[in-house]
């Protein structure tokens, strides 16, 4: 063979190679391509040409006792936008002077609500119908712009019903960390506060999906037909023990005071009929993005219109709690119902101190009931030290304080119930004397009650002993027509025998209906009002105010609690307000068009 025969050869056979190895880098690659890549790749070819559009549900409403909506949602148009679809330079500046937004800020609201590139981000809820023309009308200037109408939550305004209905808002990172979060999404709208959260997968329903056929640029084509649409489930309707009369009695008795709280129940099942913070806000703010600057303005506010008083706030309960020392005194065996200690001459001397009653001219003898009929601070001081703070704690702890109601609400706080460990690691051992005994038997020092626990402890005296727990629903309508109605459960029973309710009981009674009672001017002719005055110091201000009552006392049938800051005594401010809240209650029992206003006495 030849030189050149043999260089011939050897390039037929490096081509024939060279071919051979391209004809198998092919192969592999559409192996690759038509195997080990083709579900990534259909995946992605339909995300191209199929964009998936939640299908937002109802979320349910709520009603009062007498099936007055309270809260409902209407119909509005959310403008989104799909990352991937959007033109550079073209979609962003066009949307932004539309919505009259900065790029910037849409970029945030798409890097904050985007689920997938493929799938729409909200970026402006509730806008105006012109804007969804505009975008119908001029759609090759939105390139990756679309549309949805979605419910946006109605809350009234001005009936304080915020403090318990709470409010929506949009998911977020740290929402979708929480313990069953697998159906939520960026961008959709969840229960923050209240009975909004606390029933939010009742009230939430369940996302349906449709899937929209799309071309390249965007332009909608109509339904894709190889995909099932999922429908959506509305939510559960929920009907609350709210009184709307009662609640606007409540929200008007407050319009006159700085802050306070005022909380009506039923004691024979725990139903809160109404209950309201006063300042509050307008929950409807949250229903869409709530500008920074008004987010600021609210929560810097000095009154704290965010705080939820009856739920959160901790004041001194005062006088109001005298009963539980009574009640342990009696129960302890260290009185009787006729034992007078020594008589109150307006104040009390302990170690090198005077401690004073709110009376400075003294009450004179006193047994349990009368102690309590004229609120005198030397009878409770001697019956704390007495007891010490221990067993005074334990008596407390047993009455509720210190403890979560367990209300069907979010974020309850449990006050403060203190005991001798308490004040060893505050003020260390033998940092602190029996004094503080006399504080905590008159509901002062350390002692912190909300509220909702102060009405709990007096539906449990005007039942003898039974407390049932607080509550806000009296019933669930699910869509397919399914009512669950909530029965009423026992919270606590109170640790007093029957003949020690029956000693705090008249004191109850006497504080509106005794000759020296501090809440008399509540007397009226057509029903019976028992209850109990406070006035609490405050460091921060002037006292404030406090009245618990009962009605009517033969076989009660609402307890109101009115905490008022920096308003007073209890017996000129407050108890009025209780007054005119159960007028309204009784008012309406009773059928009458009017009654007669009651100036009360006293000054506890």
């Amino acid at each position: 063979m030849s030189l050149l025969q043999f260089t011939g050869s050897r390039r037929e056979q490096i081509a024939l190679l060279v071919i051979a190895l391209v004809t198998l880098f092919l192969v592999a690659g559409l192996i690759k391509l038509q195997v080990f890549d083709h579900a990534r790749l259909a995946r992605q070819s339909e995300n191209n040409r199929i964009r998936v559009v939640p299908i937002i549900p109802k979320r349910g409403n709520m009603y009062d006792r007498e099936g007055r909506r309270i809260v409902d949602s209407r119909p509005s148009y959310t403008v989104a936008i799909v990352p991937a679809e959007q033109v550079k330079d073209v979609t962003l500046p066009n949307l932004a002077e539309l919505l009259g937004m900065d790029t910037v800020k849409i970029k945030e609201r798409i890097r904050k609500t985007m689920v997938s590139r493929y799938q729409p981000a909200p970026i402006k809820r509730d806008v105006p119908f012109e804007v969804v023309a505009v975008l119908e009308e001029q759609a090759t200037r939105f390139p990756g712009v679309t549309y949805q109408i979605e419910q946006v939550r109605r809350y009234p305004v001005g009936l304080g019903t915020e403090t318990f209905t709470g409010y929506v808002g949009e998911v977020s990172n740290k929402d979708l960390e929480k313990k069953g979060a697998q159906d939520l999404r960026l961008g959709s709208m969840i229960g923050k506060k209240g009975l909004e959260l606390q029933y939010d997968a009742i009230l939430r329903g369940r996302e349906g999906t449709a899937y929209i056929e799309v071309t390249a640029s965007g332009q909608i084509l109509g339904p894709y037909r190889d995909k099932k649409e999922t429908p959506a489930v509305p939510g559960a309707d929920l009907t609350l023990s709210i009184d709307l009369d009662l609640q606007k009695a409540c929200v008007k008795e407050l319009e006159t005071f700085c802050c306070g709280a005022i909380v009506a129940a039923d004691p024979r099942t725990g139903e809160i009929l109404a209950m309201t913070s006063y300042p509050s806000y307008d929950a409807n703010i949250f229903s869409s993005v709530i500008p920074e600057s008004l987010w600021q303005a609210i929560s810097s506010d000095s009154t704290h219109p965010l705080l939820n008083r009856p739920l959160k706030g901790l004041y001194p309960p005062g006088s109001t709690v005298k009963f539980v020392a009574v009640g342990a005194a009696l129960e302890e065996g260290l009185i009787t119902p006729h034992t007078t200690l020594k008589p109150c001459l307006g104040a009390f001397k302990f170690g090198n101190r005077l401690f004073h009653c709110w009376d400075l001219g003294g009450h004179g003898s006193l047994n349990a009931a009368h102690s309590l009929e004229q609120s005198c601070d030397i009878f409770l001081y001697q019956l704390g030290l007495k007891m010490g703070v221990d067993l005074l704690s334990k008596y407390y702890d047993l009455c509720g304080f210190g403890h979560k109601t367990g209300i069907d609400l979010p974020g309850e706080a449990s006050g403060l119930n203190p005991d001798s460990k308490y004040y060893d690691k505050r003020y260390g051992k033998n940092g602190w004397t029996q004094a503080l005994s006399m504080n905590n038997a008159i509901g002062q020092g350390e002692e912190l009650a909300t509220p909702l626990q102060l009405v709990q402890f007096f539906c449990a005296l005007a039942n003898r002993g039974t407390a049932y727990r607080l509550h806000l629903i009296r019933k669930i309508q699910s869509p397919d027509g399914t009512e669950i109605d909530v029965a009423p459960s026992v919270a606590l029973k109170l640790p007093f025998s029957e003949k020690t309710m029956d000693v705090l009981f008249e004191g109850l009674r006497l504080v509106v209906e005794g000759e020296h009672g501090t809440a008399k001017g509540l007397r009226n002719n057509l029903y019976s009002i028992g209850g109990k005055t406070g006035t609490a110091q405050n460091p921060h201000g002037e006292n404030h105010s406090l009245f618990v009552g009962v009605a009517p006392l033969e076989d009660p049938e609402i307890v109101v609690c009115a905490v008022l800051e920096n308003a007073g005594h209890g017996s000129e401010v407050a108890a009025p307000v209780v007054g005119h809240v159960i007028r309204t209650y009784m008012y309406k029992k009773l059928g009458l068009d009017t009654l007669a206003m009651v100036t009360p006495e006293g000054n506890d």
